[in-house]
């Protein structure tokens, strides 16, 4: 199966290297590199989604495996009198999920300031609502760590209205096999797809038909594989996790395989052959349904493409926060994306 140092060592790279959406690209260079060591050209869509090939016998491609590489974010929305960062989100997450959180603020200049996101009233030895403030974005801020005391004093660091804000990820690996980060969603996915592609080249195995694969970078904002997609491609397999909660049936250990979504369900015949697949090469697997969840496959569709649909993906805790999957789930999910590749 494929190398698990391999995909951990990818997905430590890429999780750690800020991406959020509308700037992807020293992601995209860290992928597009491992593409083309593979062997796999590589080109760009305008956007800026990575579109490669894995070769098959047959030129014309009919299956699009979709993962995304841009993430959760935010941007500058106000420079206060104090010194401080409103922001305005890019992505849907709790305004809870980043208190507290390390950040960095990026200019578009190309310079690097570190902060942290407080509540306006952090202290619990000042404020007495400190406990009990409602979390919303408006109460949250970006407390630089510079020496600025004004508006002023920030915009002449470089920092103004519209800069990008990345999460720190927190990258950590458990001696008990759990991967705990941001961005989980949807790096691990796309770290998956590249140990398959590594595997399958070792081993020698040329698929019936050429597989286009596309790397989004507009995912958590709505449209990211609205476009991109070959006119041959028939059907769309996204490599996305699994949300996990209460009333859920997907764990951190089975690859998901989604039935549905906030857009509807997934193509029922396609599902069923991922099922079939699951069963016939033992990879550990639960059906499931997110209720507030959608994908690039989605996206594909709203764009008018006449394609079926389908999505596996790792099962993930705490989606859209501080994030948590097992290398067993990365495993289960690498066999079902392999078996399909073959398919």
């Amino acid at each position: 199966m494929i190398s698990i140092d391999y995909t951990l060592d990818i997905l430590q790279k890429i999780c750690t290297t800020p991406s959020p959406s509308g700037m992807t690209g020293a992601v995209m260079e860290i992928i597009e590199g491992e593409f083309s060591k593979l062997g796999m050209e590589v080109h760009y869509n305008i956007k800026g989604a990575l579109i490669t090939h894995y070769k098959g016998k047959n030129p014309t491609a009919l299956k699009n495996i979709a993962a995304h590489a841009d993430t959760l974010g935010a941007m500058v929305k106000e420079i206060k009198g104090s010194g401080k960062l409103a922001i305005t989100t890019i992505g849907g997450y709790a305004a809870q999920s980043i208190e507290c959180e390390n950040c960095i603020i990026h200019t578009a200049e190309g310079k690097s300031y570190t902060g942290t996101l407080y509540t306006t009233k952090p202290s619990v030895h000042v404020h007495q609502e400190a406990r009990t403030a409602e979390r919303t974005f408006e109460n949250l801020e970006v407390v630089i760590d510079e020496k600025v005391f004004s508006k002023d004093d920030v915009q002449k660091l470089g920092i103004e209205v519209g800069d990008f804000i990345s999460f720190d990820s927190r990258f950590r690996i458990t001696e008990s096999g759990y991967i705990k980060t941001r961005h989980l969603d949807d790096k691990a996915s796309v770290a998956i797809i590249l140990g398959a592609c590594k595997y399958m080249k070792e081993n020698n195995i040329v698929p019936q038909n050429d597989i286009q694969i596309l790397i989004s970078s507009h995912e958590e904002v709505g449209h990211g594989a609205s476009h991109g997609v070959d006119d041959s491609v028939t059907e769309m397999l996204c490599v996305d996790m699994g949300a996990l909660g209460i009333g859920q049936n997907s764990d951190e250990y089975t690859v998901s395989i989604c039935a549905k979504d906030g857009g509807g369900p997934y193509d029922f015949e396609l599902r069923s052959r991922l099922v079939k697949l699951a069963k016939e090469i033992g990879a550990e697997y639960k059906v499931d349904i997110y209720p507030f969840y959608g994908s690039d496959g989605g996206a594909a569709l709203r764009a008018g493409r006449n394609i079926k649909v389908g999505l596996i993906g790792p099962g993930v805790y705490a989606s859209h926060a501080y994030e948590r999957t097992h290398i067993d789930s990365i495993i289960n999910t690498a066999k079902l994306l392999v078996a399909y590749m073959q398919e």
